[in-house]
């Protein structure tokens, strides 16, 4: 239980080659293995370990005591050509199997992001139905404008009423219903 940390996200640490995880009993592991072992290639880590596995390698057979020298410069290294070229044969497949699992996960992702922009766009056009619909409703209430204008006229109509009624106290006044 010492590994186990709640303040370290997983798969934080790593290996010399990859990051470190928990087994999982995945059928897709050797896929992650093959996908951590690509990655690892090309990076510049990667780079110098092989440089100076190189070095060390070329040093040894070129100033090394001649009894223990096991490749020589006489034939061009062949030892380490040969290491070299099957390096690259294995990493050329890994290589195209990571390639092979990202053109997956893209695709996969594409597919997520074309149903996420569907259902945006469904969205959307549901809002906009509904703001039309507000809109429609807006139109046939009575606006404080509108109340204002109506309450004028019928100001109005009141106010020659009035000046009707006051102009008739000269003559006698009729019952009012």
């Amino acid at each position: 239980m010492a590994d186990f940390r709640l303040d370290k996200p997983k798969g934080d640490e790593r290996g010399l080659f990859w990051r470190k995880s928990r087994p999982s009993s995945s059928p897709d592991r050797a896929g992650q293995i093959s996908e951590g072992i690509a990655r690892f290639l090309g990076t510049p880590r990667f780079i110098f370990y092989l440089t100076v596995f190189c070095a060390a390698w070329l040093g040894w057979n070129t100033w090394g005591p001649e009894d223990l020298r096991f490749d020589s410069a006489e034939f061009g290294y062949t030892l380490l050509t040969l290491m070299l070229s099957l390096q690259a044969s294995y990493a050329a497949p890994l290589i195209l199997l990571a390639q092979n699992r990202q053109d997956d996960r893209d695709r996969v992702a594409a597919e997520q992001d074309r149903q996420r922009a569907e259902r945006s766009l469904a969205d959307t056009e549901f809002l906009a139905r509904e703001v039309a619909a507000l809109r429609q409703a807006i139109n046939e209430t009575a606006t404080r404008d509108f109340v204002r204008s109506e309450l004028r006229a019928l100001l109005e109509e009141l106010r020659e009423e009035d000046e009707d009624d006051a102009g008739d106290e000269d003559r006698p006044r009729k019952k009012r219903r």
